[in-house]
């Protein structure tokens, strides 16, 4: 069984009021804004490619395209500042809730010291 309570009760009261309203908005209405963030925290989380999503977080395709909304919209800039005026508010530490794992980012090869003509097959623009 799969285990998708990744965000728990206390975060997702913090993160909710953050998160963009669906009305007014056209087309079919989203799904579960909390089963999305789930989906998208257990794709970071496991390093999976999205195809393999699991189908409790919904369509994979929904969840990326909410995931890159998120990252354009500023939505994601705005969980993160709710996330540390409530850690702050409450004096806690921050190091243990917002850390990114270096292993696991992907770093375009130009920046990697990948040589232009080499690896890519032309110079770099």
């Amino acid at each position: 069984m799969l285990r998708t309570d990744v965000v728990s009760d206390e975060l997702w009261a913090v993160l909710e009021s953050v998160l963009p309203a669906d009305a007014g908005r056209p087309g079919r209405p989203w799904n579960n804004h909390r089963k999305t963030l789930e989906g998208i925290a257990w794709r970071f989380r496991t390093g999976s490619p999205w195809r393999d999503l699991p189908p409790e977080f919904g369509a994979y395709q929904s969840v990326w395209e909410r995931h890159s909304r998120w990252s354009t919209d500023g939505t994601y800039t705005r969980m993160f500042a709710k996330v540390r005026a409530e850690a702050a508010g409450e004096q806690r530490e921050l190091l243990g809730l917002i850390s990114v794992d270096s292993t696991s980012v992907r770093v375009h090869q130009h920046a990697a010291g990948a040589r232009p003509t080499l690896a890519t097959g032309g110079p770099m623009e």
